[in-house]
């Protein structure tokens, strides 16, 4: 088997060290955003492939993850400090933890304050509902379970696959959660066409998601609740993956999750998660501190992996 050299493993993991640290530090960059760079591009290819059927759909998933590949090769290729470099750029690029944390504690502010009207205009930064009709409990209820599936997919699914794969890793990601969140809807439009994209995210998430329910379990502070929720409440979401991070949450915080969720174009009767409760701002600002607290200990599992991928094991001598 070929091994990764020392060098590059090290460089890999510093890397994604130094982008967690800036998207702790910085957040999303505020201008020329380069998942936003993405989205453009999907846009447009879209525009030329579309057709409502699914292998239109794969056509388009294909180019798209083509488009950002040329992109990501030549930066994997680098070595020394330069691979340090853009391995911490491209994590701090694709990484989203830190702006979810700070919209949801904007949330918990604005209802704190009793303005419901602007923290129902936070919404749509965190979930696809419809924001009209969220009441106080409901902005509380779509902020946590935004929180939880978020958490795995803009900070632990990336650094999953940036220790896997580096640039290429982190970038093919995001291009991907991109995709479903552009066209991996159940609406007349995207039902067939968005079909593969979904598929493939639910693919890409199928790890990450389970190790960021294995971290809340080790870090939110009731491991035998949350793994009770993980068991029992996990297969009714319609997500393979986000009910496993919003089950073990809710076990985790001691509330429950789950119920009517609407969206622009269907309404959703979602499974009851947990069996507490119904969450209040307190409840979501301890998810907030429960996200910080799984996202930091999956950067450090993260930059071990890589660290350690790939490494030789001395052989065995004979005598």
């Amino acid at each position: 088997m070929t091994t990764a050299p020392p060098a590059r493993r090290a460089a890999r993991a510093l890397g994604l060290m130094l982008g967690f640290g800036a998207d702790a530090v910085f957040a999303d960059p505020r201008r020329g955003h380069p998942v936003a760079g993405m989205g453009t591009v999907a846009g447009r290819i879209e525009g030329v492939v579309y057709r409502d059927n699914r292998w239109a759909g794969v056509v388009f998933v294909g180019g798209c993850l083509a488009s950002v590949l040329t992109i990501a090769e030549p930066l994997s290729r680098v070595a020394g400090p330069g691979a340090v470099a853009s391995t911490a750029a491209a994590t701090w690029t694709v990484l989203g933890g830190t702006g979810l944390t700070r919209v949801a504690t904007a949330v918990a502010d604005a209802l704190d304050r009793d303005d419901v009207a602007a923290a129902r205009e936070l919404i749509p930064s965190l979930c696809g509902r419809d924001p009209e009709s969220l009441d106080r409990a409901g902005i509380i209820r779509a902020t946590v379970e935004s929180v939880a599936e978020n958490t795995s997919d803009a900070t632990v699914a990336p650094l999953v696959w940036g220790a896997v794969a580096g640039v290429r890793g982190l970038v093919v990601y995001r291009m991907i959660n991109t995709l479903d969140a552009m066209v991996g809807h159940r609406t007349p439009r995207y039902e067939r066409f968005g079909w593969a994209a979904a598929r493939l995210d639910d693919v890409a998430n199928l790890i990450p998601a389970r190790l960021a329910g294995a971290i809340v379990v080790v870090v939110g502070g009731r491991p035998g609740d949350a793994v009770a929720a993980w068991r029992r409440d996990a297969r009714a979401h319609p997500s393979p993956n986000a009910g496993v991070v919003e089950s073990s949450f809710a076990g985790a915080l001691g509330i429950g999750l789950g119920g009517t969720t609407v969206y622009r174009h269907r309404v959703e009767e979602r499974p009851r998660l947990g069996t507490g409760p119904a969450p209040d701002v307190a409840d979501l600002r301890r998810a907030i501190t429960l996200s910080r607290r799984v996202q930091t200990l999956a950067v450090v599992l993260a930059a071990t992996a890589a660290a350690a991928r790939g490494a030789r094991r001395p052989r065995r001598t004979t005598t």
